[in-house]
């Protein structure tokens, strides 16, 4: 039987003279041997997509993280260059893409700028370098060049008994990473809370009566996959839904 497909989005950088569309290697090889699945990179070229005729040929959507930020004029916020760098041609083809995957039942995982993605999709708000905010502690990557150091377990989460999350990683307090500046603020359409950190940051959401797979998390399980229990269920979790989603479709 061939393998699923999974649709990644991508990041617009401007590279060499070019504008590149890409996703960053964790995810691609998470997708691949975490989720047993193989990764089709969909270039951010908003509506000049058909995305059911994209979705037509796909099991999954990932949702990646990124260096970008979603434009705060998408959620009624105000842009600006401290709180940047955006990405439009991403905002313009990842939120749309969320919505009808949701919509047609397709599994979905969405990952940091993924997870704030979803959120404002589904019409909720983001909250602005949340570092300074009373009360909230700095959730931000340590400053190193090395990736195993940025992205190292640092801080432990709540996971909600019986949800989705749970139901994946069969934990209720697990360890994560930390690598973003951002947090979900008020919550969209549907969604419900999975876990949460120390401070109150919500680290983890699912989409209420979704019919397949829906899951946001705020911190990266695809850096971990081949190693860390929790990431491995999580990304296998997501492929077994991929699996079912993609033998209903040969049915």
């Amino acid at each position: 039987m061939s393998k699923s497909v999974v649709l990644v989005t991508a990041d617009v950088k401007p590279i060499d003279g070019y504008r590149w569309h890409a996703a960053p290697s964790t995810y691609l090889e998470a997708a691949l041997n975490g989720a047993n699945a193989i990764p089709l990179i969909l270039p951010s070229l908003g509506g000049a997509i058909d995305l059911d005729a994209v979705l037509d040929r796909v099991d999954g959507v990932l949702a990646t993280g990124s260096r970008s930020n979603v434009n705060p004029d998408l959620y009624g916020g105000e842009a600006s260059e401290a709180n940047g760098p955006y990405d439009p041609d991403r905002d313009a083809t990842s939120l749309p893409l969320l919505r009808r995957a949701l919509e047609r039942g397709i599994p979905v995982l969405a990952i940091c700028r993924g997870m704030q993605e979803l959120n404002v999709a589904l019409g909720g708000t983001l909250l602005t370098e949340i570092q300074e905010l009373e009360g909230r502690k700095d959730h931000r990557a340590p400053v190193s060049e090395r990736q195993e150091e940025r992205f190292a377990i640092s801080h432990p989460i709540d996971v909600r008994a019986g949800g989705q999350l749970h139901g994946a990683v069969g934990d209720t307090t697990i360890e994560v990473n930390s690598l973003h500046r951002q947090a979900l603020g008020e919550l969209g359409r549907k969604l419900t809370i999975e876990a949460v950190a120390e401070d109150g940051t919500i680290e983890a959401v699912s989409v209420e009566g979704a019919k397949s797979f829906a899951l946001g998390t705020q911190w990266h399980p695809e850096y971990w996959v081949a190693c860390d229990q929790p990431s491995q269920k999580i990304f296998a979790a997501f492929g077994a839904d991929v699996a079912r989603y993609r033998d209903q479709k040969l049915r």
